[in-house]
């Protein structure tokens, strides 16, 4: 039981419909319209309450956009080419990718897709927004008719950026990127008690003033035996049905090319073995927060990914490390020569000799083993989800 009371529009359903789904808690915790911890200011950046790669400066972006025109080059650089980035918060990503100048901007549609009202209205600062239009994905870019001819195209007309609250419903060609997204998508909490799984939910006590974990009798999804054979006492493990839905529909996008995330990620094995507080972690103005029950709305709640449940939609052609992906696309050449900015100009001080310092001290923070650099970037290229009717039944099985 929390020490604090419960927010309203919480206790209000909890009052109405018994005790909810944890997936329903943080669905309100974090994207509520009046209470939802987005909603109601929580963002990344520095000024936010927490820092992820794009915010520690322009040097992630760059590397993200020789990354883009590898997968532009591989797919014999289409034209359009979309980067769809989701969660793409303030926009931070998508300012630093297009500064970098990458050699498919010409071709290049740029869509952030956030959830979030609030951090959509800062994607109009410096970002070359238009409204959405299907002829963006339409091959040879926007299309032009008149009264006597046929619909024409116009090749080479980006970069385009649209900001959505969704992802679009068009297929495209090209690149589907979500940088600590995964994380906040709502999940069900089941606990080991009994040689059974049981299933957490949120309810109130104290006359209505306070939330609480209440435990009920759960049908845990047949796929949990196999990815978790011998759970403890008292493991905790979350089913990321939600995470697993997000990926179905991003490779549902995609006509061609690929799919990335990156996060901390790690097995339902290895997550039920150890403390959830380990996993399922809560933070606020750069620190970490209180329990996930106190502050709703007040802080930020992620857990780590659960790569094996993913896998069951479709298996990665790649699982590496941060640090290993930003080496292998390119940021040591970047890096050295920010070094060689630095060492000609410093006497001077100059602007492009404080850029160069600037990257420097970046790329020591991005490949850090103890902190950023220890992300998982996981790849799935473009391609169907595992058709078999019966694992679709059993991502659909409800916690009931």
């Amino acid at each position: 039981m929390t020490d604090r009371p419960a927010p309203p529009v919480l206790a209000a359903t909890i009052e109405r419909h018994g005790p909810l789904p944890f997936s329903t808690f943080l669905e309100v915790a974090l994207y509520d319209p009046v209470e939802g911890f987005y909603e109601r200011g929580g963002r990344s950046g520095r000024r936010g309450d927490f820092l992820t790669s794009p915010e520690v400066g322009p040097l992630f972006g760059a590397v993200v956009a020789r990354y883009v025109d590898t997968v532009w080059d591989d797919l014999g650089r289409p034209d359009p080419f979309a980067v769809i980035e989701v969660g793409a918060g303030p926009g931070t990503l998508a300012r630093t990718v297009l500064a970098a100048s990458p050699r498919c901007a010409a071709a290049l549609r740029y869509v952030l897709v956030e959830r979030s009202a609030r951090q959509r209205r800062l994607h109009l600062d410096g970002l070359p927004l238009e409204e959405h239009s299907t002829s963006f994905f339409l091959p040879g870019g926007r299309i032009e008719a008149d009264d006597d001819a046929a619909p024409r195209s116009r090749p080479g007309i980006g970069p385009i950026a649209v900001s959505l609250e969704q992802l679009p419903a068009e297929a495209v060609t090209g690149v589907v990127i979500a940088n600590e997204l995964l994380d906040n998508v709502p999940f069900d909490l089941l606990v080991r008690r009994d040689g059974r799984w049981w299933e957490v939910r949120i309810g109130l006590a104290e006359h209505g003033r306070h939330l609480t974990e209440v435990i009920v009798p759960v049908v845990a999804p047949s796929w949990l035996a196999s990815l978790v054979p011998d759970p403890a006492e008292g493991a905790r493990i979350p089913v990321q049905t939600g995470a697993a839905s997000w990926l179905r529909r991003a490779l549902e996008r995609l006509d061609g090319g690929v799919v990335v995330i990156l996060d901390y990620a790690s097995s339902s094995a290895e997550l039920a073995a150890r403390p959830s507080t380990e996993w399922l972690r809560t933070y606020r103005a750069h620190e970490r927060g209180t329990a996930v029950l106190l502050d709703v709305g007040e802080q930020d709640i992620t857990c780590e990914v659960a790569l094996d449940q993913l896998a069951r939609v479709r298996p990665p052609v790649d699982v590496t490390t941060q640090a290993e992906w930003l080496v292998r696309h390119g940021i040591g050449p970047l890096v050295e020569a920010g070094r060689v900015a630095w060492t000609e100009g410093a006497a001077r001080g100059d602007l492009a000799a404080l850029r160069g310092r600037s990257r420097v001290r970046e790329a020591e923070a991005l490949l850090d083993p103890a902190g950023l650099g220890a992300f998982r970037v996981i790849t799935w290229s473009a391609g169907p989800a595992l058709p078999s009717p019966a694992l679709e039944k059993q991502w659909a099985e409800p916690l009931a």
